[in-house]
């Protein structure tokens, strides 16, 4: 019996799980696999034989992109079909034949990403879980101490008045702070189902513009053809008005303040699941920004950790309870900051019809 071919050469290429594409010493595309394929959204047949830059815009100038090899990590590479994808970019020179080229592109960046996201959670519900085992034994005392304080006062001169008064405020601050640490000890799953994030983004910006925001102009780009995302109606609300009033903090009184709310599909955003082998898609893109002072860059690796605040009398618990929801949604949130700007990006699971399972008419608007 003659003995079975091994797998070509081909083959091999286009089943590796990462997307690589082939470029000719004429900048044009040889050849493209399969994960690239869904990356890139667009067919190996479509891309084969145009230019590069026709299909992606490869960061970094073209003068350091030589034969010899260029590497850029996380990224921000643009698909000229449209929308752009956090990636691990390396090019290499293929030996042997001069002027060829080899590009991968690792989307492994976004799950570090994720894997930080995991460990922040984690961290955040052992610090914040600690506390709130004390919770109890906290406030009992703090309920003792505001009574009398209110006793004293009744007798106490109008000096004195004024130190009793700051007893009870600052005694409910902190019982406010650990009612709000609580929060995060909370483990019942979330009730989840189709929503249609335009609906919740403009109940927010409705909310912002009545109080907070008045002054500040609100801008929408929205993409009308996106999918529901599968999340729980009152918990985003929750996460995107904790970013909204965020981004008018940042910009306090400055006329020409502005904030921007807008929706995206990324149909190559995939992120593998810790502990598994599966890989989960997060096409959904949320961003919220504005044009306020930015983040310190020693603060921007810790700002979702608990505790962590740059406002004089901020708790530290906000945009920790927004990575906990945004987290326990299987999605991620990133921020990117400079002194002329903030962003907060938050990538989400759309929501997918199971089979004869029909959504209930006006479900994604879910009150």
């Amino acid at each position: 019996m003659a003995e079975k071919a091994g797998p070509s050469f081909a083959a091999l290429f286009a089943s590796l799980p990462i997307a690589v594409m082939v470029i000719d010493p004429q900048e044009r595309i040889a050849f493209a696999n399969a994960e690239c394929e869904t990356l890139l959204n667009l067919s190996e047949r479509a891309m084969r034989g145009l230019p590069l830059e026709s299909v992606i815009q490869p960061p970094g100038e073209p003068s350091r992109r030589d034969n010899q090899g260029f590497a850029a990590f996380d990224a921000e590479i643009e698909i000229v079909r449209g929308g752009r994808v956090m990636v691990d970019y390396i090019e290499a020179r293929v030996p042997d034949h001069d002027g060829w080229r080899s590009i991968t592109l690792h989307t492994g960046a976004t799950s570090r990403r994720m894997g930080h996201s995991v460990d922040r959670a984690s961290a955040a519900r052992a610090a914040i879980g600690a506390a709130a085992m004390l919770a109890h034994e906290i406030k009992n005392p703090l309920s003792g101490i505001r009574g009398a304080a209110q006793l004293l006062e009744l007798s106490a001169s109008d000096e004195d008045r004024a130190l009793t008064r700051l007893i009870t405020d600052e005694t409910d601050r902190i019982v406010s702070l650990v009612d709000r640490m609580e929060v995060f000890t909370d483990e019942r799953p979330i009730d989840r189902y189709p929503v249609n994030i335009h609906v919740v983004l403009d109940h927010v910006k409705a909310l912002a513009k009545n109080g907070f925001a008045k002054r500040i102009k609100i801008l929408e780009d929205y993409d009308p053809s996106l999918p529901p995302v599968f999340a729980n109606r009152d918990q985003l609300i929750q996460v995107f008005l904790n970013l909204v009033k965020n981004a008018a903090e940042a910009i306090g009184s400055d006329p020409h303040g502005e904030i921007i709310l807008s929706t995206a599909f990324r149909p190559g955003i995939r992120v593998s699941v810790p502990g598994t082998q599966d890989r989960v898609s997060l096409p959904l893109e949320f961003c919220v920004r504005d044009n306020g002072s930015g983040v310190s860059e020693d603060i921007l690796p810790i700002l979702f950790d608990p505790f962590i605040t740059t406002k004089p009398n901020g708790s530290g618990l906000g945009l920790a309870l927004v990575a906990k929801i945004v987290g326990e949604h299987g999605g991620i949130i990133e921020c990117d900051s400079t002194p002329r700007g903030t962003t907060f990006r938050i990538l989400m699971p759309a929501w997918k019809e199971a089979p004869n399972d029909t959504a209930d008419e006006g479900e994604g608007d879910r009150k």
